[in-house]
């Protein structure tokens, strides 16, 4: 493992975590200050590709980088401030999709978002 990888791998450590390529990089330049936007984007490819880290898309913004790849979960999203948590709701939403909803799908994942506001965006404690 190259320092630049294990550099991308720390700095993505941790629960709930949904860096953006560029958050990734400025956290990175802490531990490691020659460490190139460039290295950043092509190791967190090879990471996304080897099924390391997620990509999750959130409409309009930036791709973000989710480290949790080995635990099926979905994602709540603030449709305000585009913060990101892991949910993991009992229930399996593939055995939802009946039969005649398939098309003739094989279907292989599913991917659930759920949107809403944080309590900060909604301004609750």
């Amino acid at each position: 493992m190259t320092a630049q990888r294990r550099v991308v791998a720390e700095v993505l450590d941790g629960d709930h975590v949904h860096l953006t390529a560029d958050e990734v990089h400025a956290r990175a330049v802490d531990k490691l200050p020659e460490i190139s936007r460039a290295t950043v984007y092509n190791t967190l490819g090879e990471m996304v590709s080897l099924g390391e880290v997620l990509e999750v898309s959130t409409d309009r913004r930036a791709k973000r980088y989710d480290p949790n790849a080995h635990r099926p979960h979905h994602h709540l999203i603030c449709g305000q401030c585009g913060a990101i948590r892991d949910v993991h709701p009992a229930g399996n939403p593939l055995a939802d999709l009946p039969a005649e909803e398939r098309y003739g799908f094989t279907v292989s994942g599913v991917e659930v978002t759920y949107r809403g506001l944080c309590p900060s965006c909604a301004g609750t404690p």
